[in-house]
Parts: C-alpha cells; structure tokens; sequence
C-alpha cells in the first residue's frame, strides 16, 4: 500500500531564505571588505584582459548570432562587443576565468569567486544603459563592488563545510547560486520572486567535474563559470516574469537536491553571513596555477636560485619530496602523460617542474611548445608527494587558512638541500601588505597588452583609486574598459 504524499505546498527551505534575506537586508560596514573588493575588481579584469591575447578563448566570445549587436546592451571588457546581459556574462566570466589567475576560495569546496562579476558587471551595464535611455540614472561602480562582497560571501560560505566535489559536481554550481542571488537584487526582484530565483539555481542539472580531471581534462573548466554565471543572469531575468519557484528544491524526498545530487545529505554551515569571504581571499598574484599548488610554486622559485648558486641544474637532482595538505593530492597530484594546458595547470609536479627548471611559471608555460621540454617529465617522474597532517590541518583553520607546501631536493651526488617551507602564498591576507603592490603591477601589466598608453592612463586614473571608483556610473567606468 502506497503511502499518502501531502500537495500542500511547504514554506521555502531555510537555505533559501537565508541567501534572499541576507542579500536583500545585509549592511557591508567593514572597510577592509570594500578594499578588497576594489583590489579585487581590478586583478579580476585584469585577468580577462590577459585572457584575450589567447585564441583558444576568444574564439568562444561575441554573440550567438554573429554580427548582433543589442541596443543598450552590455559592453565586454577589451572588444567591442556590445551583447544581451546573459550573453555578456558568458564572455566576461570566460575571459576572467580563462587562465586560472583569478581569486581563489578554500575550504572543503573549492573554487574561484570573482568568476561572479561575469554576471555582475554584464547586468550592472546592461541596467544603466537602459536606465539611461528611459532617462533615469544609472547604477554606479559601488553597487559593482557591493555585488562581489556578497556573491564571494554565498558562495565562499557555502563552501566552508560542503564538499560538491565528493559528490562529483562542480564547484560552479556555487557561482550560479551566488550570481543568481546578487544579479536577482540588481534587477529589482522581491524577496518572494528571489527565494524563486534561488530555488531554479539548484532544480537545474549540475556541471559534473569530469572535466577537472584525469583522464577527460579539459578546456571547459575555463569556460565552465562564464557558463555558470550567465545561466545565473537568466535565470533572474526568468523569475522577474513573475515565474513560480520550487520551495523545497532541497528538502523533498526523493526529488530534491539533496537526495538526487547530496547523498541525502544536508548542507552545513560554519558561519552566518557577512563580509568573511571577502576579506579573506586568496589572490593568484606572481603564478597562474591551480592555488593548492601557489606556495609549492614559490618554493621552486627560491631552490631554482639555490641550484644556481651551487652550479647545478635539474639534470642533478635525484628526488624531490613536496610535503603538503591533502586536498593537493586529492586534485592535482598527477602521474602519466598531460594532454592540454587544461592538464598541465592542474599538475604540481608540472607546475614545480617548470620554475626548476626556467625559473618562471607564466601562462604560456602551458603550451605545447613549452611541455614538449623533454627535462619536464623527467623532472616530474623524480617527484613524490607526501601529506603532512599539519599542514591538512592548518589548511582547514579558519583562523590560518594555510595552503603549505614544502619541497626538499636531493642531488644525484647524495647532497640534501634544505628543505623550503611555504605555508602562506603572497596573495593570502597574511600577506596583504606584500602583496597588494604587485597585485596592482600584473594589473597595470594586463592594461599594457590590451589598450594604448593614453588609454592605460586613463583607465588608472578612474580605478586605482577606491573612491573615484566607486563613484563612477557603471556604464562610464566599462566605456573606460573597451577597445
């Protein structure tokens, strides 16, 4: 005999409230959130622009329908492309994400949340431009930066103690979720009509991580996001009709989230809400590489100058040990052949190979005529990665938020090197003070390969500094950002 199931249709899941209420209702009163947030606004460009100088990612950007060009629509950073708002934000979230140079978030999920301003900035332009014609005003940059904090805070805490990856999905889901909350407040939804939109985010399917990962990586992780986020700006659009949502997404038996997609499991939370996130960061500033592997990066860096100094090369050394923290072995300790870029910079024994050897880890590291370097695999075959609990441990304080790497070398002559320990990389908020003036270096770098001096100068004299910034009408500071 088949047991009754209630049609009463419940009230909306608290997951769900939470995220609209604290969208809606949430004061950013932390300065040291705002600042960040501007340093983080400008690495986030500046790493789309750097994408550009590469043909496997644009060949992705413009319109579906080539040559359409929408009126009052947003603009994309570094082209002239002028596009629907869901359109836009595919662009600008797979320019930004392209290279994985962007901020980076830690935790039990991982993941990347300033791929959010794809459908940030995409719908701030948009809205403006429309405002414009209908002669009202425009949004300006400090609802941009206010956007960021809390998409970074959404997706940064839901990721504090929800591992999606175990459970084989993607971390963009949380950049869906984040973008479907943040850009919903910018086009004017209700509280009612957001809890709706959230509740789309999780009833659609969800990105697998088959293409993170041996043996089908590949190119989609770099556009995956820009995917997310504009599925995000859609989905908004979609409940702004006024169309119904799906109060127990996550709850219902059966056929909710976390019985199909969770293994019945219900999301966990360490903190509520706030501007954590944000202040809390990791910014990708010297290496374009996976983020478990930054610190592991810059040890290679120093023994390169030591086996310098001692007149060997690579071809002398014996072994390497890179001690570290277990979510590095779980995703980016890799034997065998590396097929893609997509491979490589998800490889620490790639990514330490290639400063030991060159002294430097660029983006174009990645390319074929780089990894055809016969010293690189043989250099990786030398390595073993080892867990040290500590430094596990320490990566999960939220008080630390360490990413250790550890790299001991050993000669073919028997001579131990020292072993070099890294337990923050520059871009961790323990190092701000070191970091932020050559965050704002590689920005003006990424400037130089895309605009004209005068341009360059222009554009500076808009953005570095916070407060001309926040001031400015979105539309103006992306007319600033166009070739």
């Amino acid at each position: 005999m088949s047991s009754h199931i209630s049609n009463e249709r419940p009230q909306p899941d608290k997951v769900l409230v939470d995220i609209a209420d604290y969208v809606l209702n949430y004061q950013i009163k932390n300065d040291l959130a705002w600042q960040t947030a501007h340093y983080c606004l400008l690495d986030t460009i500046g790493c789309g622009l750097e994408a550009l100088t590469y043909p496997a990612c644009t060949k992705l950007l413009g319109p579906v329908v080539k040559g359409t060009i929408v009126p009052n629509g947003a603009k994309v950073l570094g082209t002239q492309f002028q596009l629907d708002p869901i359109q836009a934000a595919f662009n600008i979230g797979t320019i930004v994400r392209w290279l994985d140079f962007n901020d980076t978030w830690l935790a039990a999920e991982w993941g990347h949340p300033s791929d959010n301003l794809g459908g940030i900035l995409a719908t701030a332009d948009w809205l403006s431009r429309t405002n414009i014609a209908e002669g009202k005003a425009p949004l300006k940059m400090k609802q941009v930066l206010e956007a960021m904090i809390m998409a970074h805070e959404i997706q940064g805490v839901m990721a504090l103690e929800n591992s999606f990856n175990k459970v084989g999905l993607d971390h963009v889901l949380l950049v869906k979720l984040a973008s479907t909350a943040v850009v919903g407040k910018l086009v004017g939804l209700t509280r009612d009509e957001l809890i709706n939109a959230i509740s789309l985010a999780f009833v659609d399917g969800q990105s697998l991580r088959t293409y993170r990962h041996a043996p089908n990586t590949g190119s989609r992780k770099s556009w995956a996001a820009g995917d997310a986020t504009s599925r995000a700006v859609r989905l908004a659009l979609i409940a702004k009709t006024g169309e119904m949502g799906y109060p127990s997404v996550l709850t219902a038996k059966t056929w909710g989230f976390y019985d199909v997609s969770f293994k019945g499991n219900e999301f966990k939370f360490q903190r509520a809400y706030g501007s954590y996130v944000m202040e809390n960061v990791l910014f990708k500033i010297s290496f374009p590489a996976e983020f478990h592997s930054q610190t592991a990066v810059e040890a290679a860096m120093t023994l390169h100058g030591k086996l310098k100094e001692l007149g060997k090369t690579t071809d002398d050394i014996k072994h390497i040990s890179i001690r570290t923290h277990e979510a590095a072995i779980r995703i980016i300790d890799k034997k065998g052949p590396l097929n893609n870029p997509a491979d490589r910079d998800h490889c620490i024994q790639y990514m330490v190979a290639v400063p030991l050897i060159h002294g430097r880890l660029t983006a174009a590291d990645y390319e074929d005529n780089i990894a055809s370097d016969t010293r690189i695999d043989i250099l990786r075959d030398k390595m073993a990665c080892v867990e040290d609990v500590q430094f596990t441990k320490d990566y999960h304080d939220p008080e630390k938020r360490s990413i250790a790497n550890a790299l001991t070398v050993e000669l073919n002559d028997g001579t131990v090197l020292e072993e070099v320990v890294v337990e923050y990389p520059i871009g961790h908020k323990r190092r701000r003070e070191e970091g932020i003036p050559e965050l704002i270096k590689k920005y003006k770098i990424n400037l130089a390969r895309v605009f004209p001096e005068k341009q360059q100068r222009i554009i500076s004299e808009n953005s570095l500094d916070y407060d001309t910034l926040a001031n400015l009408d979105v539309n103006q500071f992306v007319d600033l950002l166009v070739i």
